[in-house]
């Protein structure tokens, strides 16, 4: 449904995890980059995704256009506030239309730093937090085109560097995606990504649905109402499934699986309990980023990280019995001759992350 893309390294190794045979980054690159079957997209609480390209226009119209609107808005109020640019939106305005005429010719792709060499208003600078200890100064640069991706009018492109640099190329999206996809309505694309939800998520209640999303209570539930959504109870209230969906799942049998930081599953319900037990802490940032995690049979049993050297650790949090600690092993195992020595650092470190690969 959807990849969690803030950390790059999370889009290969989600990929990695789910794949009944290995997949080189070099096919997942050619499906991001070349086919572009994937689109890398800023979207649900303002958070980066790949997502399938046919879903684009469902997450930009139930979120991404709201977010667009709200940045924009913040970098005018900066504007005015931090520099001395005095009418700040038509000046922003200007900059916006200079930004894709200079991609325009230069074929439709650059770089910041080549945008910014182009438009020198990019190098204005904001004054953050004026005299306090923790002032700092930025430019705009990555505030405008942000906001200019978020209004669907750029695309981030292939990175600067390997699989996992965090600075990508900027794409006109009008030379990136694919010009059949139709556009949809906001209150249907809330339908549409409520469905895509459920189908991945659900059952699951509804407040999870509005945490995952950003929308208000009033639109999760207008948005599952319009899908049919069925109410059932679960363990610790009342829950929501897809109509289609009320049947038993069959026991897929013992399993485990090391899910990279940020993994979809983990960051797809806001209540994990169920899954997580009491092992938040050690798990998780103080913000509520989640690292690498080892799963057996549908729970989270313990963290992993890599060494200097690039050597999986494991550190499993309960008993599990030897058998089960040999499903683990197993991926373990797999993990580390998919990254060959590659060293994945997670951009938001945690407890158990920090220690095991130290």
């Amino acid at each position: 449904m959807a990849l969690h893309s803030t950390d790059p390294a999370t889009v290969y190794l989600s990929i990695v995890a789910r794949a009944a045979e290995p997949v080189p980054p070099a096919e997942i690159e050619a499906s991001l980059y070349e086919r572009r079957d994937l689109i890398r997209m800023l979207a649900m609480r303002r958070t980066v995704f790949v997502v399938p390209a046919a879903t684009v226009p469902v997450f930009q119209a139930s979120t991404t256009d709201r977010i667009a609107r709200d940045q924009r808005a913040r970098l005018i109020t900066l504007l005015s506030q931090a520099t001395t640019v005095t009418d700040p939106d038509p000046w922003l305005a200007d900059i916006e239309r200079t930004v894709l005429h200079v991609l325009a010719d230069k074929g439709g792709t650059a770089t910041a730093a080549e945008l910014s060499a182009a438009e020198p208003r990019l190098k204005t600078k904001l004054v953050l937090a004026a005299g306090k200890s923790y002032e700092s100064t930025q430019t705009i640069t990555s505030r405008v085109l942000l906001v200019l991706a978020a209004q669907g009018k750029l695309v981030r492109g292939r990175p600067i560097g390997t699989w996992l640099s965090q600075q990508y190329r900027w794409v006109l999206a009008e030379h990136w995606l694919r010009g059949d996809a139709d556009a949809i309505g906001e209150a249907a694309a809330r339908a549409e990504l409520a469905r895509l939800w459920l189908a991945a998520f659900g059952p699951a209640p509804l407040a999870d649905l509005k945490w995952w999303t950003g929308w208000t209570l009033t639109q999760a539930r207008t948005a599952v109402a319009d899908i049919g959504a069925v109410e059932v109870e679960l363990d610790d209230g009342a829950g929501l499934v897809l109509p289609g969906d009320l049947e038993t799942t069959a026991d897929p049998g013992d399993w485990a699986a090391l899910l990279a930081a940020l993994d979809p599953t983990v960051m797809g319900w806001s209540n994990r309990s169920w899954f997580l037990g009491p092992h938040g802490k050690a798990l998780f940032d103080v913000n509520g980023n989640a690292g690498p995690t080892v799963w057996l049979n549908g729970r989270i049993v313990g963290g992993w990280a890599q060494r200097a050297d690039g050597e999986i650790a494991i550190r499993l949090l309960e008993d599990v019995g030897a058998g089960h600690r040999a499903l683990i092993d197993a991926e373990s195992d797999r993990a580390g001759k998919w990254l060959a020595g590659v060293r994945v650092i997670p951009r938001f470190r945690t407890p158990t992350e920090r220690d095991l690969s130290s």
